[in-house]
C-alpha cells in the first residue's frame, strides 16, 4: 500500500515494504485507488527474486508473495490477521508470530489448472484475469510428484473431452496420483482409459477421473478402487497435521467429554478425538468424505485390540449442512469447527451460544470471516436472538500458521472459553 498525493491509499500488488516504484494503470475510486507496478526504482529490504519464472513472465495469480523473502511474508501474514481482528472484529487480542512451515516450496499436494482454447495447453490464470489461462511449464509450490505428473500429461491434452474446462492434479496421503477432468457439459467421454494408459507409458501411474457438469465424479482410467480424489483435504498435509495437533491440545478433550467436530471432512479430527477418550458427533456435507472417514475408521477398529474398540455410539457421523443438522445433536462439552472460507452460518453461531459448550476451537482459512465470527461469539457483536441468559465467550488464544507459503493466505486457530 502507498499514498497518492491527495492522501488516498493506493493498493499495488507485487510490491514490497520500502519499495520505490512507478505506477501504471491507476484506477481511482472515491476513497482509494488501485494500480500496477510499472517499474521498480528502488527495492525495499524484504524483496527477493521469485523462484518461479511464471510469476513474472505470465504474472501468475496462483502466488502473491513470491517476491517477498520468508521473514517479510510472515510479517505480512501476521499483519493480515492482526488487522482483521482489530478492524473487522473490534477485538483487542494479542497475536503471536505466525508459525512457519518447514517446507516453503514443493509442498502443495493439489493444483487446479484451467484448460486453454482447443485443449492445446493448460495452466493457471494471470493475476486479476480469471478469463485467461497461460501455458504452465512447472509449478514451484507443487510437490515434485505433481510436476512429474504434469510433464507426462502435457502432451496428452488432446485426449481430454472437448468440453474440458479444468484439470485437478492431486497426490493423496498414500502417494497415489490423480487427474480429475472437469467438464462444462455432460457429453460422454470414452478416452479416460487411454489417457491413463498413455501416462503409464511415460512412467506416470495415475487414476483418471471424469466429472461432468451435472454428474458425480467417476473413475474412467486406472485404479477403480482409488482414494476419492474430489473430497476436501488440506493441500499442505504436513503443516495441516501440526495445525490439527495444536488445535486438539488447546481443546483438551478427554474421558467423559462429548465433542462436536463441525465441518469434519474425512474425519481425521474425529478419529483423534476418539483416541483421546471423547465421544464425538461429526457433521460434514460431502457424503464421499464421510464414507471415506467411515471406511478408514472401521479398518482401524478391526486392527485394534478388543479392549480398544468403541461402543456403537462413541462416534456418530452426520451428513448435511451444519446449520441444518446442529439442532439434532446432543449437547456438547467441547466444539471444534473448521468451516470453509465463508465462515460460520449465523444459525450455527446462535446454536453455539444456546448450547453452551465450555470450550471451542475455531480453525479458519480466512481472517476476515474469523474476526466477524469471533466478535459475535466473544461479545463485540450481538446475534439477534441473544437473551440475557446466554453466555459470552472470551478468546484465550489466537495462533496463525503459514499453511500456504508464497501466497497471501494464512490459517488461524482461535480458542474460546465460556465465561
Amino acid at each position: 500500500m502507498g499514498k497518492l498525493e491527495d492522501g488516498r491509499t493506493v493498493f499495488v500488488p507485487r510490491t514490497a515494504p520500502g519499495d520505490l516504484v512507478e505506477l501504471a494503470g491507476l484506477r481511482e475510486h472515491a476513497r482509494f485507488a488501485r494500480a500496477r507496478l510499472a517499474r521498480l526504482v528502488e527495492a525495499g529490504p524484504g524483496r527477493t527474486q521469485p523462484r518461479c519464472a511464471h510469476y513474472l513472465a505470465e504474472d501468475c495469480g496462483g502466488c502473491q508473495f513470491q517476491h517477498l523473502d520468508a521473514g517479510t511474508q510472515l510479517e505480512a501474514k501476521y499483519g493480515i490477521v492482526a488487522d482483521a481482528l482489530t478492524r473487522i472484529g473490534r477485538l483487542d487480542l494479542p497475536v503471536p508470530p505466525v508459525i512457519a512451515a518447514d517446507d516453503c516450496w514443493g509442498y502443495r499436494s493439489r493444483i487446479t489448472l484451467g484448460v486453454g482454447a482447443g485443449r492445446r495447453f493448460a495452466g493457471f490464470h494471470p493475476l486479476d484475469q480469471p478469463e485467461r489461462v497461460f501455458a504452465l511449464e512447472r509449478c514451484e509450490i507443487a510437490v515434485p510428484a505433481l510436476n512429474r505428473l504434469w510433464q507426462g500429461l502435457r502432451s496428452l491434452l488432446h485426449l481430454l473431452p472437448p468440453d474440458a474446462r479444468q484439470l485437478v492434479l492431486r497426490l493423496d496421503r498414500d502417494s497415489g496420483l490423480h487427474v480429475v477432468v472437469k467438464a462444462q457439459g455432460d457429453q460422454a467421454w470414452g478416452r479416460g482409459k487411454r489417457l491413463a494408459e498413455q501416462l503409464a507409458v511415460r512412467q506416470v501411474h495415475a487414476t483418471v477421473w471424469w466429472q461432468p457438469e451435472r454428474g458425480a465424479p467417476r473413475v474412467v482410467g486406472g485404479d477403480r478402487e482409488a482414494f476419492p480424489a474430489t473430497v476436501f483435504e488440506q493441500v499442505h498435509p504436513g503443516l495441516a497435521d501440526r495445525v490439527r495437533h495444536w488445535a486438539l491440545e488447546q481443546l483438551g478433550a478427554g474421558l467423559d467429554d462429548h465433542v462436536w467436530d463441525l465441518y469434519a471432512g474425512i474425519g481425521e479430527t474425529t478419529a483423534a478425538l476418539y483416541a483421546r477418550g471423547a465421544t464425538v458427533e461429526s457433521v460434514e456435507l460431502d457424503r464421499r468424505a464421510v464414507d471415506l472417514g467411515e471406511r478408514r475408521w472401521h479398518e482401524a477398529m478391526r486392527e485394534a485390540p478388543e479392549s480398544q474398540r468403541p461402543e456403537p455410539a462413541a462416534v456418530i457421523r452426520h451428513v448435511g449442512r451444519v446449520e441444518e443438522v446442529i439442532a439434532h445433536l446432543r449437547d456438547p462439552n467441547l466444539v471444534i469447527a473448521n468451516p470453509p472460507r465463508a465462515g460460520l452460518n449465523r444459525r450455527v453461531i446462535e446454536a453455539l451460544l444456546v448450547r453452551r459448550p465450555r470450550r471451542m476451537v475455531y480453525i479458519s482459512c480466512d481472517p476476515a470471516t474469523l474476526a466477524r465470527d469471533l466478535a459475535q461469539l466473544g461479545g463485540s457483536a450481538e446475534p439477534a436472538s441473544r437473551s440475557a441468559a446466554d453466555p459470552w465467550y472470551r478468546i484465550t488464544a489466537v495462533q496463525p500458521f503459514d499453511l500456504f507459503p508464497q501466497t497471501a493466505h494464512v490459517e488461524t486457530v482461535a480458542v474460546l472459553e465460556a465465561m
